[in-house]
């Protein structure tokens, strides 16, 4: 059993992952945080990129790995060395209700993108629809740096 949190690059993903350690903490079992990548090359190159700077899958990969480590360390600090890492390879929603099933997970914590939306993204829509146990949707810009509010929970 765990609780897993899904990280990208939003702003919002401070706030998901200290939700998600605190949840941890409550149920008494470990942090799973995950980050999806593609690895597909784009087709072409920017305007300001020549093709030959475009990156591989491995490099890919590798920058969805330090974006994964950056997140955790900046939103856990000290405790950032107890949360596990994972990297999927694939489509988001999918990948991520994959681990779910594959971790036994308590639960699944996912930021929302933009906080005054009241719809939710392709990844929380198919993560609500398949998870095999609760989803926690934490929208952008909520409590991740109020007063009263630290990762010790």
């Amino acid at each position: 059993m765990c609780v897993i949190v899904s990280v990208d690059a939003t702003t919002g993903t401070r706030a998901a992952i200290r939700l998600a350690a605190r949840e941890a903490r409550y149920r008494d079992c470990p942090l799973v945080a995950i980050a999806a990548y593609t690895g597909d090359r784009p087709l072409g190159a920017s305007a300001t990129r020549p093709v030959a700077a475009l990156g591989t899958a491995d490099d890919v990969r590798a920058e969805t790995d330090r974006m994964l480590a950056a997140a955790v360390a900046d939103a856990l600090g000290d405790r950032a060395a107890g949360v596990r890492r994972q990297l999927v390879r694939g489509l988001a929603g999918r990948r991520f209700v994959e681990a779910v099933r594959d971790t036994g997970a308590e639960l699944i914590v996912l930021t929302a993108r933009g906080s005054m939306s009241l719809l939710l993204g392709a990844v929380s829509q198919y993560v609500l629809r398949h998870a095999p146990c609760p989803v926690l949707v934490v929208p952008e810009g909520t409590w991740a740096g109020s007063a009263g509010m630290s990762a010790d929970g």
